[in-house]
Formats: structure tokens, C-alpha cells, sequence
């Protein structure tokens, strides 16, 4: 009882308005700092891995590096023939009128479609290409006023900016609706386990004020690790997950231990109690889903970053607000149902008593029942069904999610595929950046004119080059078309030709020289490479990190060789439910998406990193529970069926919620989002009701008192001796 928790939860319980209002002005200083410092985004240096970014970051040095640019295209309206007088007007009014923005730094001539349907002017940007979708209404303002002022004409804009800002329109518009499914789905999910709406609101409340103070401080932390514009996205999904489950586990635990002490402890007490134990268990979940999620560091990555840097935040802010502003919050409420109670007992009425867990409930034990009876077969069958749903798995096709994949939901995709079929020479652009000595920039012109001579016999590109060469002569680029997209087999097949043939029998004969390619594609290519490059790492450190917590929570290296091993087996049986679900195209209608035939190439290492963290909730909490009972004295296989019992009920209700923030992400257009939500959302119910229910009380009853090993808890401790126990004997 004089642990760091209670002693929190202590103070807090005793100085309620205190802390309550300590966390406001806490929530309130994170939005102001957040506010005040504004975010550091990412910049274009920061995305840039592999072959890609290595070329990227020569043509940059030397200032050939690649412009973001936008397309206008004019065409008649209807659809019929174009006017080239019209045409031709319209584009040199649009071209003055473009030159004059200090955001454009030039404009190309305007160029017909092969069927003269269509004319199209390309515009170039200044400055950043992560910045340039900030740029793009200043160049659409013109567009318009270029339509306004030909009424016949139909000019349309897109380019990699506009879809950019489509992009993050889209994902805005998403989480809005996210939000709206989510939020009453878990107040009714809350309402139905408290059937109070004072209760209900307490764990919302406080999952919402800390996705506010995490947002403040995800903001001020972004100047040490820069946002790579997902930061809010994973902090809203995250933080209302755990931040909602740690208060239930707290709430759960206090409302148990009022109904068991049948109103001979006060309020304060309770609390002490509910942080000595639950409070324990919430600490140790938070710090372990901090300590797997830090792994993604590894990954050497700014948007795995970003990611681990929005959950980190959320996590332990959401455990900050669990054992400061919710013990304030329990006494308060509890003080006032005390009120009721001795004004019900002075009118003479009945004194409504608490509910609290008692038994779990027929469902629970008819769950449970197939593991209590016969636990080889029911972890048997368990197991199997599990690797069943990761054969699947052994298909799996890990992709970049690229532009072409964007829904066309977004305006500028729309006119992104008009573009790509009237000018299919302009889809994919190589650009081949080449270092060497100033001496030798000769040399290494004439061999990118041999690099542009191969391609003009290669069908796999359109004949159209262009070599630039820096004012020091020491850097030259070489830009080569490809009219394929860039998800096609044929662009890649074009990537190849050019590394692993093209340069290296011209380029690569030049002594000293550094070369590389990059380009949309390139980076397609490099992203995923880089990533399984890093794979190993990241889950070597994360495996490690599962055991080195679940040991230190438990004292058992035997349950941290199970945790890994079932974390493992339901992340697998995740992924390979993914894999049978996106990968083909049966389930397109029912979730509203287009396969690509692939995965995306962050959505497995994010679910292993995250689902490792959260699982580690259900574990601490129903191993807590069981361990709880063994210190008591209880026979193992007593604990281990009496502890799933007791917790039945709130890791059904984490469960359920957890699963209704995920499976929202599953209606976003993001394609990568909907993996990444579905994933989640399966992960958390195989999880809750399969792992935890079937295959872990089946292992530890086979087990039985070698689960503990090397510490053994019910040989060494007597019924008196248990935290409970002791607990209730201090509060008393």
C-alpha cells in the first residue's frame, strides 16, 4: 500500500477538487504549448531511404532536385471537339497568370493530346514537395478565374500537391465520421457495464480530455521527432482505445471491491484498493505498450516514427489521467452515492447496493467451460483454428501504397486518370542523378546519352529524355518517361533495366562516380526493401521487450514465453485474416475498397508493434487476477478459472470497445487505414476471445504450477499474505 500508485491515487482520493483541477490545467497547458510551438512537419529529406533517397538527396545538394508541378487541363465542354483557338487562348492567359505567382517557379509550354482533345499546362512549384499542397489554392484561384473567363471551356487541375490535399481533406472528412461511430458505440458500450450514465461518462470523459493533452504535447515533441502528418490519426485511434480500457479496469475493480465490502469501507479506501491493484495493472500494461511501441524506432523510418511517437504520447498520458484525475473522480461520485445512501436509510427505503463481479456470469463460464474439462483438446483446436487462419499468410504481397491507389473519391484522382489516359507519356518519370568530379562531367554526359539511347529501343519507356547538369559540373540528372503507372509491372520491370543494366555498363564504368535512381517508383521500390531490411531488428527487440515485461509483471519466465509465443500466434492469425480478406477481391463490396492485390507495406510491422503493446492489457490484467488468487493460497487450477471469471466482464467490455475504434477505421477511403483498422479490429477480438479465453487458462491448467516458475506463489504465501488481503486489512 506505499507504493508509487497508491500513494498518487492517495493523495488524489484526499485533495479530489485538487487533482481534478491540477489535470484540467495540465490538459490546458499541453494545448497551449502544442499552440504555441505550432508542429514540425516532416520535411521531403526525411522520407528519403534506399537507392531513392540516396539519389534524391544528390540532385538536392546540387540543386536538380525534383519540382513538384501541377497539370491544367483544357478541354471542351461535353466532351466534344476542342477549340484549339480557344484552347490556345485560354492557356496563354492561364500561363501569364501563373508566371506572376511567387509560389510558381515556371510554367512549360502547353502540350496537345495525341486525339487533340485535350491541352494540357504544367506548372512548377518553388520550395519543399511536402510543402507544396499548402500552394495549391493559390494556383486553383487562377484556374478558376482562367474557367470564369472561357465559359466554353473546361479546365480542370491536378498534379501531386492537389492530390495530396484531396488526401488529407479525405482523411479529415474520415475521422469525423470515424469519430461519430465510435464515440456512441462506446457510450452505450460503457452504459450497458455501469447502467449509470454519470459512470458511463467518467472513462470518455477522461479518454477525451487525454487525447487533448496528448495532441498539445504530440505537437511540442514533434520538434524532436518531426510528424509525418499521421500523428493526430494514430493519437484519436490509440488514445481512446487504452485511454477508455485503463479507466474501465479501474472503475471495474472499485465498484467490485464497494459491493464486496458492503459499505464498511469509505470512498477513499475503495480507491487505495482499486490503485493497488488495478492501478498496478494499468501501469504495467501503459508501460508496456510505451516499451513495444518504442521499438518502431528501429525501424530508422520518419512515419513508423511518427507513429510510435503519437501512441507513446497518448499511452502515457491516458496512465497519467487514470491514477491522478479518475481516483478524484471515484471519490467525488462515491461521496455522493454515500449521501444517497444514508438519506435512502434515514426516509427508511432500501439502500441500492453496487453490482460487482461475481462469477462472470453463465456466458463466461460456458466459454470457459471446454478449457476447464479438457484443456489439451480445447488448446489443441484452439491452436489449429488459429494456424489456419495464417496460412493465408504464406500469399502474402507487401506493396507502397501509391498514388494510384487514392480513392476516386478525390477530385484531382479523377482528373489525375484523365490526364494519365490522354498523355500516357507523362505517367512515371526516372530520374537519374550521377556525381563525379567536375573533370569528368563530359564523361558522364556522353554516358547518360547512352543511358537515353538504350531507353529509345526499350519499350518499357517512351523515347523522351532530358539531362541537366549543376553549375559546379559535378552533379547531372538524366529524366526518363515511362507511360505505364507506377503500379504497374512494367514500371517496375523499368526501375530494374535501368539499376540493374542500363548504368551499370555506362555510369558505372566512370571511376569515383556515385549514382542512383530515384522517382515515385523508385521509391515504391526502396520503401518496402528498406523496411524488411530493418524487420528482423524491430521484431527481435520487440519479442525481447514482450518477455522482459511480462516477466518482470508476473515473475515467471514461463508466462513470458507464453505471452510471446500468443501474441505471436494471434498477430499471425490476424494478418493472415487480413491477407485472405484485401488481398482478394470477394470482400470489395461488403467493406467498400478496390484491391490492389496487395498489402501495405507498413500495416504488418505496425500491427505486430501495437497488438504486442495492447495485448499485453488483457494480459496483465487477467494474469494479475489470477496470480492475485494464487497469492491468496488458492490451487493454481482454481486461480486460473476463478481469475478469467472475475475479469470476464470488463475484458469483454475493453474488448468491444477497443474492436469499435479499430473496426471505425475500417469505413476511411485510405486504403492503407482500412488495412490497418481491420487488422486491429480482428487482432483485438482473436485476442480477448480466443487467446485469452481458449488457449491461455487451457496452457495454464496444463501447466498448473509451473506457470509460475521460477517463483511459486501459492508455496509461499498464506491466504492473509495476499496484496488484496493486506489491502483491506490497511484501509480498514
Amino acid at each position: 500500500m506505499n507504493s508509487l500508485t497508491v500513494r498518487v491515487a492517495r493523495w488524489s482520493a484526499r485533495h479530489p477538487w485538487r487533482a481534478i483541477a491540477g489535470w484540467l490545467v495540465f490538459v490546458a497547458l499541453c494545448l497551449g504549448a502544442g499552440g504555441a510551438v505550432g508542429t514540425n512537419s516532416a520535411k521531403t529529406a526525411d522520407y528519403r531511404v534506399g537507392e531513392a533517397g540516396r539519389a534524391e538527396a544528390l540532385a538536392a545538394e546540387a540543386g536538380l532536385e525534383r519540382q513538384a508541378a501541377e497539370q491544367v487541363l483544357i478541354s471542351a465542354r461535353g466532351g466534344g471537339a476542342l477549340d484549339q483557338g480557344a484552347a490556345r487562348a485560354a492557356a496563354d492567359d492561364l500561363t501569364d497568370r501563373m508566371r506572376r505567382l511567387p509560389e510558381v517557379a515556371g510554367v512549360a509550354d502547353p502540350l496537345l493530346s495525341e486525339d487533340r482533345r485535350i491541352l494540357m499546362v504544367e506548372v512548377s512549384l518553388k520550395g519543399e514537395e511536402r510543402d507544396a499542397k499548402d500552394k495549391v489554392d493559390a494556383l486553383a484561384a487562377q484556374t478558376d478565374a482562367v474557367r470564369e473567363g472561357h465559359p466554353g471551356l473546361l479546365l480542370e487541375q491536378t498534379g501531386s500537391p492537389s492530390v495530396s490535399k484531396g488526401v488529407d481533406q479525405q482523411r479529415s472528412d474520415d475521422l469525423a465520421l470515424s469519430e461519430a461511430i465510435t464515440l456512441p458505440v462506446t457510450l452505450l458500450t460503457l452504459l450497458v457495464v455501469f447502467g449509470s450514465v454519470t459512470m458511463a461518462g467518467v472513462p470518455l470523459l477522461l479518454a477525451l480530455s487525454s487525447i487533448a493533452a496528448a495532441v498539445g504535447l504530440s505537437m511540442v515533441v514533434s520538434h524532436v521527432s518531426p510528424d509525418a502528418g499521421i500523428g493526430t490519426n494514430v493519437i484519436l485511434m490509440i488514445g481512446l482505445a487504452v485511454g477508455v480500457d485503463y479507466t474501465l479496469f479501474y472503475l471495474k475493480r472499485e465498484r467490485e471491491e464497494r459491493a464486496r465490502s458492503g459499505g464498511r469501507l469509505s470512498s477513499e479506501a475503495l480507491v487505495e484498493l482499486a490503485a493497488a491493484t488495478s492501478g498496478r495493472a494499468v501501469v504495467v500494461s501503459g508501460m508496456a505498450v510505451v516499451a513495444s511501441t518504442a521499438t518502431l524506432y528501429l525501424a530508422s523510418d520518419v512515419i513508423f516514427s511518427s507513429l510510435a511517437t503519437g501512441t507513446i504520447v497518448v499511452v502515457l498520458v491516458a496512465v497519467a489521467s487514470s491514477l491522478t484525475a479518475l481516483p478524484a473522480l471515484l471519490v467525488k461520485l462515491g461521496r455522493r452515492a454515500e449521501r444517497r445512501a444514508r438519506r435512502r436509510a434515514e426516509r427508511g427505503k432500501p439502500v441500492r447496493r453496487v453490482r460487482g463481479e461475481r462469477g462472470g456470469g453463465r456466458v463466461w463460464s460456458a466459454l470457459l467451460r471446454p478449457a476447464a474439462r479438457h484443456p489439451l483438446a480445447t488448446l489443441c483446436v484452439s491452436v489449429l483454428a488459429l494456424l489456419a487462419l495464417v496460412v493465408p499468410l504464406a500469399g502474402l504481397k507487401i506493396t507502397e501504397m501509391s498514388r494510384d491507389t487514392h480513392s476516386r473519391d478525390i477530385p484531382a484522382m479523377r482528373v489525375y486518370d484523365r490526364l494519365n489516359e490522354a498523355f500516357p507519356e507523362q505517367r512515371v518519370t526516372h530520374q537519374v542523378v550521377v556525381r563525379a568530379a567536375a573533370s569528368r562531367s563530359a564523361e558522364v554526359v556522353a554516358a547518360l546519352k547512352e543511358v537515353a539511347g538504350r531507353a529509345e529501343d526499350d519499350r518499357l519507356f517512351t523515347g523522351a529524355s532530358r539531362i541537366r547538369t549543376s553549375a559546379d559540373d559535378r552533379t547531372s540528372t538524366l529524366e526518363l518517361k515511362v507511360p505505364y503507372l507506377g503500379n504497374s509491372d512494367e514500371a517496375y520491370d523499368s526501375l530494374d533495366r535501368l539499376r540493374d543494366d542500363f548504368l551499370p555498363a555506362t555510369v558505372g564504368r566512370i571511376g569515383g562516380a556515385e549514382y542512383g535512381v530515384s522517382g515515385d517508383v523508385a521509391r515504391y521500390a526502396d520503401y518496402p526493401a528498406h523496411q524488411n531490411g530493418k524487420l528482423p531488428l524491430v521484431l527481435g527487440a520487440l519479442l525481447l521487450v514482450t518477455f522482459a515485461m511480462t516477466v518482470y509483471a508476473f515473475r515467471s519466465v514461463v508466462l513470458g514465453l507464453i505471452g510471446v509465443a500468443l501474441n505471436l500466434l494471434s498477430a499471425a492469425a490476424a494478418l493472415g485474416l487480413l491477407v485472405l480478406v484485401f488481398q482478394g477481391t470477394w470482400a470489395e463490396g461488403l467493406l467498400d475498397f478496390t484491391s490492389t492485390g496487395s498489402i501495405g507495406s507498413r500495416v504488418p510491422l505496425f500491427l505486430f508493434v501495437i497488438l504486442f503493446g495492447l495485448s499485453m492489457d488483457y494480459q496483465v490484467f487477467v494474469v494479475s487476477r489470477i496470480r492475485e488468487a494464487a497469492l491468496a493460497g488458492v490451487p493454481t487450477r482454481q486461480a486460473v478459472l476463478d481469475g478469467i471469471r472475475s475479469s470476464a466482464s470488463v475484458v469483454t467490455s475493453a474488448a468491444v470497445v477497443m474492436t469499435t475504434v479499430f473496426a471505425s477505421f475500417v469505413f476511411l477511403h485510405i486504403i492503407e487505414m482500412k488495412q490497418i483498422g481491420f487488422v486491429l479490429a480482428a487482432a483485438v477480438l482473436i485476442d480477448a476471445f480466443v487467446v485469452r479465453v481458449m488457449v491461455l487458462p487451457a496452457a495454464m491448467l496444463l501447466l498448473g504450477e509451473s506457470s509460475w516458475w521460477p517463483s511459486r506463489p501459492t508455496a509461499t504465501s498464506a491466504p492473509e499474505k495476499s496484496p488484496v488481503a493486506r489491502a483491506v486489512a490497511d484501509v480498514r
